[in-house]
């Protein structure tokens, strides 16, 4: 997407390494920050246990190359000078959400994967999850204004550079969100022996789906 690496763009981006320690702090210390992300994922290890929590993860870990891509190719920019893109992106992805809410709402029975249809499910739950952070304008121009702060203009090559930092911002989601569906599973896992309580699990999470989608569709000052 961004053209291959050539010998002159990987010898020109030593120049900024040394900001790629401080950008994996910062970007460690977002992607911790308690926000519609990271929720989701918890919500979904613990209504559907650590499987559905880490292909979550992963969803929205693949949806940053995307705001990558954006951000990279200036597209963002253009959304962010236009309040009405801006608006239609914001409540699809806000209606997005709202709907996977509905169906937990709706499900029959505990929200839990069944064991014959766990690769079907966890495709389905990957799916849900990229589209979702694809359909949240707010991550795009939150890639817009964060990753060109670690950028070496001296050095060329910006996309290059961009396309390198969201990989790595890509990797630490991995690894930290995937962190949070397996906690999360386990606490799943202790709840779903209680009968009484696993039948509440897809309550709790199409409340919380909703809720972020409301989230999602309320501007930002």
């Amino acid at each position: 997407m961004f053209g291959a690496f050539s010998f002159a763009a990987a010898k020109n981006t030593i120049l900024f390494m040394p900001d790629i320690a401080l950008f994996i702090i910062a970007s460690a210390l977002l992607t911790i920050a308690p926000g519609p992300d990271i929720i989701y994922v918890l919500t979904r290890g613990i209504a559907q246990g650590r499987k559905a929590g880490l292909m979550a993860a992963l969803g929205f870990a693949t949806g940053v190359l995307f705001h990558t891509a954006l951000a990279a190719l200036g597209i963002a920019a253009l959304i962010r000078s236009s309040g009405l893109a801006f608006g239609i992106v914001r409540f699809a992805g806000a209606g997005y959400l709202a709907y996977i809410g509905l169906r937990a709402l709706l499900s029959k029975g505990a929200f839990s994967l069944r064991a014959q249809e766990d690769a079907k499910a966890l495709f389905v739950i990957y799916r849900q999850s990229v589209i979702g952070n694809m359909l949240n304008p707010k991550v795009t121009l939150f890639f817009l204004s964060f990753l060109p702060q670690f950028v070496n203009a001296t050095a060329g090559h910006l996309e290059a550079q961009m396309a390198l930092l969201g990989a790595i911002f890509m990797v630490q989601t991995v690894l930290i969100f995937g962190a949070v569906a397996l906690f999360s599973g386990l606490i799943g896992d202790g709840l779903r022996r209680k009968p009484s309580l696993a039948k509440r699990l897809n309550v709790l999470a199409g409340v919380t789906f909703i809720g972020l989608g409301i989230r999602v569709a309320i501007p930002e000052r």
